[in-house]
């Protein structure tokens, strides 16, 4: 039986990580973001994952930015979940006791990358993790264009009805079969998570209970509106929202995430777009196309009743 929180529901945000202008972990300007994401109604923050550019981050700099996150996210009762995977087993207990220790809410751990591991493997890999840290929250995140590999849906079932403390999957595969195959047969609590902005929706209406997004680092308030609207059965209103930002949500990986995201966050002077090789500013094309979504978003907002 999974033990899963009642907060694990909603919209999160897959958070950027701020950089200054000699590439270190702008601190200041990330409590910023935080405090934006809480007040525009996002109750779930998710440091140090790929958005987050968390594979160019020292263990340190993760640390410190999950430190961060839990402070502000201890002001207002608001969530952490830490992004704490690796392709190394061992690293990723130990990147998760400190995520614990540092006290967020619970872990995301992505399936290992590179080793493209067998199904026992896979299976071995997050049982080794849920085994030893125990009561602590684990969410797998199936993300296998970055990965290189797929948690199926039957290795999914099988860690959620054996570890109580796996509650739950951010699920971006984007291959519908396999996630209502999760949903349909999960445990009860079992949470089902949209890792793609643009699938959110759709999910939510077969039965997946929110989205980790990236679309909501640029707009948390509209975001989280139509996530809450969608679980609500607010199907017109959720729906106009999809729409009206579909666009980014598919313009944010014209260029490798966070590129684009950071461009457009700096354009609303939110941050500065400093990105760690080997990702490298969105070229001019994509700037153009950038700044075109970003005029049009705001003119439907200045348009728009009753949301953001």
């Amino acid at each position: 039986m999974t033990n899963s929180p009642e907060w694990l529901r909603g919209c999160a945000t897959a958070l950027v990580t701020p950089f200054d202008s000699n590439l270190k972990v702008d601190e200041e300007c990330f409590r910023a973001l935080l405090k934006r994401q809480i007040s525009c109604g996002v109750k779930i923050l998710v440091p140090c994952g790929t958005t987050g550019e968390s594979a160019t981050m020292t263990v340190e700099e993760d640390q410190s930015v999950i430190k961060a996150a839990v402070e502000i996210a201890r002001e207002s009762g608001a969530k952490v979940i830490a992004g704490t995977g690796s392709n190394d087993t061992m690293a990723a207990v130990e990147y998760t006791f400190a995520a614990k220790d540092l006290g967020a809410d619970a872990a995301l751990v992505v399936a290992p990358y590179y080793n493209k591991p067998s199904e026992d493997g896979m299976f071995a890999h997050f049982a080794t993790i849920a085994t030893s840290t125990k009561d602590f929250p684990i969410v797998l995140y199936n993300v296998p264009g970055r990965a290189a590999s797929n948690i199926s849906a039957r290795t999914t079932l099988r860690l959620a009805n054996e570890f109580p403390n796996i509650v739950g999957i951010k699920e971006a595969s984007g291959n519908f079969s396999q996630i209502m195959e999760i949903v349909a047969n999960r445990p009860p609590g079992f949470k089902v998570l949209a890792g793609d902005d643009a699938t959110a929706l759709p999910l939510i209406c077969i039965g997946a209970d929110g989205l980790v997004s990236v679309c909501s680092n640029e707009f948390p308030q509209e975001m989280s509106t139509m996530i809450d609207k969608a679980l609500a059965g607010e199907l017109e209103t959720a729906k106009a929202l999809h729409y009206r930002l579909l666009p980014v949500m598919e313009a944010n990986f014209i260029e490798p995430s966070p590129a684009p995201c950071k461009f457009v966050m700096s354009e609303m002077g939110i941050l500065s777009e400093q990105l760690r090789l080997p990702l490298v500013p969105v070229g001019e094309t994509t700037q153009k196309r950038l700044r075109e979504l970003l005029t049009e978003v705001r003119l439907d907002k200045t348009n728009s009743v009753g949301v953001g």
